[in-house]
């Protein structure tokens, strides 16, 4: 009876060995996931690429008028790490598939709640969140590898763009970036009443760039560079300065800029305040 048991078990760890082992090779169809920040969010996109081997892709491969999943194998899904936009449309934080329904002149994009699917098998019209438009554009290089990758970044967007075979399609996801950076300030800043160069050198910065109360962005360079002169900092402080018609002081402070940045060993900011001078002459 001992010999049959250390025979069964013997026989069943040969089966598990057996069925553990397996041939790796190469997915017709890798997966890949690629992720990128746009504005203060983090979009990331987990889908596979298919290649096109010969085969004629759009219209025949992948029909016209048909629920297809941008990829091939699982759903393509889409997550967003916050909020953001895209056809207009507000799209909450989460995950989400991609399909499309493609045609000669013009695609039918969709997000979809249901992520779970492999590939179009199952998809319901009622788990849409979104359906927009977007046109179709003749690569001027063929795509031998279907590809999605980011373009056209901009502080608060991007655009994502699939490429296959002859045939690119792009939409936009926009960001909601300025009422998250401005609550910061409020926070860190204006309410915190902080005394942290950097800190204020950021919210001037920012305040600088968008266009946004100059004197109060003069206040707090002002303070930064008092607390912890830097070369980056001083600069801010002369284009301030510029803006604010201070060309006298803009120039002193440029000049200042020049020194940190010769003794930092940066000829880049070196170069930007030697132009700003000049601009102001």
């Amino acid at each position: 009876m001992k010999q049959k048991t250390v025979l069964t078990i013997a026989f069943l760890l040969c089966c598990a060995v057996s069925f553990a082992q397996q041939i790796q090779m190469p997915q017709a169809s890798p997966s890949a996931k690629i992720a990128q920040k746009v504005g203060l969010t983090d979009v990331t996109v987990d889908y596979s690429r298919p290649s096109t081997k010969g085969r004629k892709i759009f219209g025949e491969l992948v029909p016209y008028g048909q629920i297809w999943r941008t990829g091939a194998n699982g759903a393509t899904v889409l997550s967003f790490s916050t909020d953001v936009i895209i056809d207009g449309t507000t799209i909450p934080s989460g995950q989400y598939a991609l399909y499309a329904i493609p045609g000669k002149s013009e695609w039918t994009m969709i997000l979809s709640k249901n992520i779970k699917l492999w590939g179009a098998i199952g998809y319901e019209q009622s788990d849409d969140l979104i359906r927009f438009k977007a046109k179709p554009e003749k690569l001027s290089k063929k795509a031998e590898t279907f590809e999605i990758s980011f373009a056209n970044m901009t502080d608060t967007g991007s655009d994502l763009s699939l490429k296959w075979e002859n045939t690119r399609v792009d939409f936009r996801i926009e960001t909601e970036v300025d009422p998250l950076v401005m609550a910061q300030i409020q926070e860190y800043v204006i309410d915190g009443d902080t005394s942290d160069p950097s800190l204020l050198y950021s919210a001037a910065s920012y305040y600088y760039t968008n266009g946004k109360d100059i004197n109060l962005a003069y206040n707090w360079i002002n303070e930064s560079v008092e607390a912890d002169p830097k070369y980056w900092t001083m600069h801010l402080k002369a284009k301030i300065e510029a803006a604010l018609g201070k060309k006298t002081e803009a120039v002193e402070t440029a000049t200042e800029a020049i020194d940190l940045a010769e003794e930092a060993g940066n000829p880049d900011y070196v170069g930007l305040n030697e132009r700003l001078i000049k601009s102001l002459k």
